[in-house]
């Protein structure tokens, strides 16, 4: 499945989940699927636990959050000292 394909199972409407991104024709939000990878949840455990979730809604959580982190700047705080 091609990166487009994939993101397209993302969707933002301020009218869902206060705007912020979720799983198409779901309220899972992409923010909460990376959490619970992100505290150890295995793919299988999260498919296990949201009838109707896929393998391909998962990816596309993943490839929306590396999209956006590749467009976003980022500026130290301040400077490390050695």
């Amino acid at each position: 499945m091609n990166d487009e394909t994939l993101l397209e199972r993302i969707t933002l409407n301020p009218k869902v989940m206060v705007g912020k991104p979720v799983i198409r024709g779901t309220r899972l939000t992409v923010e909460f699927i990376l959490n619970l990878l992100a505290h150890g949840a295995s793919i299988e455990e999260i498919l296990d636990e949201y009838d109707g979730l896929t393998l391909e809604d998962i990816q596309a959580c993943l490839l929306f959050a590396k999209e956006s982190m590749s467009k976003t700047e980022f500026m130290p705080l301040m400077l490390e000292t050695a």
